[in-house]
């Protein structure tokens, strides 16, 4: 599907410009992503720490919007939106399997202990659920890459420093959510 791009290509930080292919993936993926990584939880999550910058929640499809945008900016801030982003040599504590950073989104396997059904995701995706295969599937396997993330942003928003000192926040934008909105209803 050819879609025209023009909020969701706003600046993130000193990144390059959002890649459309990415841009795509993300809206293909909620398309087809299961309500429950969307819907309202008792969790302090992603939706709890963007609410001054893109609530209130009107629907399931202003929330998945949302999470669209949290997850542009995110990629942008973690890997400029590079799939294959390898562990970041600036963290001390990134030394094993388990906490090495992957991926454009540099989700690490000890996050996987954050929730069963994390570890579950892996497993149903790969047939395994050790360090060095969340690695590989999340540089790999766009999808799960995305799914991952967005789950793992609804249990916490510390394991994300960009989330986590809101960085993120104040490259959030709303025409973002509304044109990812107009993609998604369609």
């Amino acid at each position: 599907m050819n879609r025209n791009f023009i909020a969701c290509k706003a600046q993130v930080f000193n990144r390059i410009v959002t890649p459309d292919s990415f841009l795509n993936e993300l809206i293909d993926w909620a398309n087809q992503a299961p309500d429950e990584v969307f819907e309202k939880n008792d969790k302090k999550d992603i939706y709890s720490s963007v609410a001054p910058e893109l609530g209130p929640w009107n629907t399931l499809l202003h929330r998945k919007a949302v999470m669209l945008e949290v997850l542009r900016v995110l990629g942008g801030f973690e890997s400029s939106w590079d799939w294959n982003e390898g562990r970041d040599i600036t963290n001390i504590n990134s030394n094993t399997a388990c906490t090495e950073e992957a991926g454009i989104f540099q989700c690490s396997g000890n996050s996987m202990n954050f929730d069963p059904s994390l570890k579950k995701l892996l497993k149903n995706v790969s047939g395994q659920t050790d360090c060095d295969t969340f690695i590989k599937v999340s540089k790999s396997n766009h999808k799960f890459a995305i799914e991952y993330c967005a789950r793992l942003l609804r249990f916490t928003i510390n394991h994300h420093g960009p989330v986590k000192r809101k960085e993120i926040n104040s490259w959030l934008k709303p025409d973002a959510v509304k044109e990812f909105q107009g993609f998604l209803s369609n």
